[in-house]
């Protein structure tokens, strides 16, 4: 390879360009993450009389599977296909895997661009060449003339070589550019978690709303085959003359009645059923649960302070990112008003024939330096920035926003299972007590004590009781997962892609380009 001094104007550039290569500055605001509006503590797990949250001490959700805290199975096994078959999910990891590779399509613009040719030119002239002989002019004056012979050449120049280009980047428009598109590759991948947390919650209340069909039925089923024997007596009675016929129809209507809510449960679980299948990305032809009762117990979901919401809510982490994504957008747009400054050179090699291309006295080279400046563009430039300041404002107030309600979706479940867990007790209460009253009802009505409506009263009364009872506890598990996908499901933070996992250190690229990576 050869090397060729430069010029000493070469030289003085150089020199001016130095240091500023070697310092590479970025302009624009360095980011700061703004502050969140917290309290120290949930208002739901502050001291109460009668109340305590069961949170064991220094417990955490299970990363990645939260919801192994039911300990069911078959759940276990349907949300492990979220992640891999919904097609939501896969949606937002397509999205992820885009700004992952724009960030290399960005960053190639701190790259020189090196670009080859390779050229033929075939071109003819024509011109004139003074003749040795004397054309004799007949016009009668006597005189003669010296004439021109007309001849045409024709050139063959063949031309090859390389020339580059590079954006020196002086002010960091580009490595802004990079930060901004880095940020927006983070909060990509927090949507995508936050997605996969959506998903998996969903597939969990679907579940247990199944469950609490199932066991809805189970619950009148066994009240269907009490009123049999009921209804099955009550004939009886009145095959032998001692009932009435329209204790008889009171029988049979609750009998009935009763069935007809059975079925309708069927209708309902097979509309959660195929939510599930669409759920786990499969047609809901292909999926059948079998049937299975809703939990009777809720287990206990660790709360922390409010604090760890900013760690562990991934659409918080997913904001908290675009903040500083066009934080570095501001940066790029005060770049704008500085001038871009570019290295050219080219070595190329032209002659004719090609055997005698690459001689040196057919080489040409050329190095350069240009820098441009926008002298006026009617206040564009200004009304970027402020395009970009107004959009990270606008970002801060959706972090902040996005903590507040998460705040707000944790007490809101806090507060529902404390409530739920005190209106449980007390209808489990009511629930025995109702009990309690059939059986004494009929005993009475066996005896000829009391007509057959103070029976059914009862009844109904029990059933609603029970259906109550199963109501309250399905609103708890509900309520269970809603509370634990409001504390992220045992996501963290840490899990985002690093800034440097995203970029690899190229031994091409200034030292101070390398240095802003992180």
């Amino acid at each position: 390879m050869k090397h060729f001094p430069l010029r000493p104007s070469s030289r003085r550039l150089s020199i001016l360009l130095a240091p500023l290569i070697l310092t590479g500055c970025m302009v624009g605001p360095s980011y700061k993450r703004p502050s969140a509006i917290v309290s120290p503590q949930f208002k739901e797990l502050r001291p109460a009389p009668g109340w305590s949250y069961a949170k064991p001490a220094l417990a955490e959700l299970p990363k990645g599977t939260w919801w192994t805290i039911y300990n069911d199975p078959t759940l276990n096994e349907l949300e492990a296909q979220v992640a891999l078959n919904n097609q939501n999910v896969l949606e937002y990891d397509a999205r992820y895997r885009n700004a992952r590779a724009t960030i290399n399509s960005v960053r190639a613009q701190l790259y020189p661009t090196l670009s080859g040719s390779l050229s033929f030119n075939r071109q003819s002239s024509g011109r004139g060449s003074r003749s040795s002989g004397t054309i004799i002019n007949y016009g009668g004056d006597g005189s003669s003339s010296t004439g021109y012979t007309p001849s045409n050449t024709t050139e063959n120049t063949y031309g090859m070589g390389p020339t580059a280009s590079w954006d020196l980047d002086l002010w960091g428009k580009i490595r802004r550019q990079i930060q901004a598109q880095v940020t927006e590759t983070q909060a990509t991948a927090a949507d995508l978690a936050n997605a996969r947390l959506s998903y998996q919650a969903q597939l969990a209340t679907a579940y247990f709303n199944m469950r609490y069909q199932d066991s809805l039925h189970d619950l009148l089923e066994r009240n269907v085959r009490f009123y049999e024997r009921s209804y099955q007596i009550t004939k009886n009675q009145y095959d032998a003359g001692t009932a009435t016929p329209t204790t008889l129809l009171q029988a049979q209507t609750q009998l009935e009645q009763t069935r007809a809510q059975s079925t309708a449960t069927q209708a309902a679980r097979a509309q959660y059923e195929h939510a599930i299948a669409i759920l786990i990305g499969k047609a809901p032809a292909d999926v059948s649960i079998a049937p299975g009762a809703l939990p009777r117990s809720i287990p206990a979901i660790p709360v922390t302070v409010p604090a760890d919401l900013l760690q562990r809510r991934p659409d918080v982490a997913a904001a908290e990112r675009r903040m500083e994504e066009y934080n570095a957008q501001i940066g790029a747009a005060i770049a704008a008003f500085y001038p871009d400054v570019k290295l050219t050179a080219s070595y190329s090699y032209s002659g004719d024939p090609v055997g005698t291309l690459v001689q040196v006295a057919n080489r040409i080279w050329a190095l350069g330096a240009s820098a441009t400046e926008t002298l006026f563009s009617g206040g564009s430039r200004t009304a970027a920035v402020h395009e970009a300041n107004a959009n990270y404002d606008y970002y801060v107030a959706t972090y902040r926003q996005t903590v507040l309600t998460a705040l707000q979706g944790v007490e809101d479940q806090l507060a529902n299972l404390r409530v739920l867990a005190q209106q449980a007790d007390q209808q489990d209460i009511a629930v025995k007590a109702s009990n309690r009253a059939v059986n004494v009802a009929f005993n009475q009505y066996m005896a000829g004590t009391e007509i057959y409506t103070t029976v059914i009263t009862s009844e109904v009364t029990a059933l609603s009781n029970a259906e109550t009872a199963l109501q309250i506890q399905q609103s708890r598990m509900l309520d269970s997962v809603t509370l634990i996908e409001n504390l992220g499901g045992g996501w963290d933070a840490a899990e985002l892609p690093s800034k440097n996992s995203m970029q690899t250190d190229n031994p091409f690229l200034p030292s101070f380009i390398q240095k802003d990576k992180n």
